[in-house]
């Protein structure tokens, strides 16, 4: 059953995509000192910090995939047919020649719905927060992975399935700040204490960095956070068995 603060919800999800999502990086865009990747990244970051209205402005977990596929149902068009004009290119944070906005929307969306599916539907709000700690490990690394891999990378990694473009530094950074927002979510908003969070961050964080440099095309913003989810829950079970 949809409630009021259901609807209320929504519209307070949609507002926050539409101005701190694309209108605010649009404004930085503008501002030519800024660099490109910063702006991109920040607004990488913006959508990460959005599971947190996902998780809190909905009654159940059905409701909140729903509102989930509402703003892709109203962006995903808008913003194809926006790429049609040669102002889309001068005012939103897209690289090429357009499409890579809608589908990491699409990929965000597609994410945040398979984690609170199995973190909260079919385990239980018990378990919700998995999906912030996950997501969050995902939003805040894969950004500095590609801040200091533009800046510092100078290392590149020649593997089968690696995209050229990564490097030693970009995955070292990776999996260091994942840690770090691992630990600080399992312990601010997981509620655990601060030697289980860090012990999960620590285990977590590289696997987080290995499936980041393994992951193609944008993929990242699906495997990261659901392998990272995988593998925190049974970590978190064991720690609760042992009576930590």
């Amino acid at each position: 059953m949809v409630t009021t603060s259901d609807v209320i919800g929504t519209g307070v999800l949609l507002a926050y995509y539409l101005g701190v999502c694309f209108l605010l990086p649009s404004l930085l865009k503008l501002r030519e000192w800024i660099p490109f990747e910063l702006v991109r990244k920040m607004q990488h970051i913006a959508y990460s910090m959005s599971i947190f209205l996902l998780l809190h402005l909905f009654s159940s977990w059905y409701v909140a995939i729903a509102a989930a596929f509402l703003l892709v149902l109203v962006a995903y068009p808008a913003l194809l047919l926006m790429e049609r004009f040669p102002w889309y290119r001068r005012l939103f944070v897209d690289r090429g020649r357009g499409g890579e906005l809608r589908k990491q929307l699409l990929y965000v969306q597609l994410s945040f719905a398979l984690l609170i599916f199995v973190f909260w539907g079919l385990l239980g709000v018990r378990w919700y927060y998995v999906t912030a700690v996950a997501v969050m490990g995902w939003g805040f690394g894969d950004a500095a992975a590609a801040l200091v891999g533009k800046a510092w990378g100078r290392r590149h990694i020649f593997l089968p399935l690696v995209e050229s473009a990564k490097t030693c530094e970009g995955t070292v950074a990776m999996t260091l700040v994942a840690a770090v927002a691992f630990f600080l979510t399992m312990w601010l908003y997981g509620g655990h204490p601060w030697h289980v969070s860090l012990i999960v961050a620590l285990v977590a964080a590289p696997f987080a960095g290995v499936v980041e440099l393994f992951s193609r095309r944008g993929l990242d913003t699906l495997t990261v956070p659901f392998t990272s989810a995988c593998l925190i829950l049974p970590m978190v079970i064991l720690f609760a068995h042992l009576g930590w």
